[in-house]
């Protein structure tokens, strides 16, 4: 199974940035999927999740700013990000999940500075 991060970079506040996950190795439609990051210092927090039908759901501090959708044909995933913050720097990690099994990509850093 491989989850491959990519899109990930150095965006000005304010600025938009879409970053993508590439999924292998399983029945992606099958699985839920979902954004993670992990700034330094702290845990790695919900970002967004979508299922295989695409319900989405948005922690609370993406107050609108975050779209996360799915291309079940090509088995990717990406997260839209806008109007975004000093705190919004982070390692974004994508994850499958289906049942107990879970899943991890490698992470792309995004950076948010001026």
């Amino acid at each position: 199974v491989q989850l491959q991060a990519s899109g990930g970079g150095l965006v000005q506040p304010g600025g938009s940035l879409r970053v993508s996950c590439a999924v292998s190795g399983i029945i992606f439609s099958h699985h839920a999927m979902a954004w993670y990051r992990q700034a330094p210092g702290k845990q790695r927090e919900l970002v967004a999740s979508i299922t295989g039908g695409g319900f989405t759901r948005y922690a609370d501090f993406v107050e609108g700013r975050f779209a996360i959708s799915r291309d079940n044909a090509k088995a990717t995933m990406y997260l839209q990000m806008n109007s975004l913050k000093f705190e919004d720097t982070a390692v974004y990690y994508c994850n499958a999940q289906r049942g107990l099994y879970r899943y991890w990509g490698q992470g792309t850093q995004v950076t948010v500075s001026s």
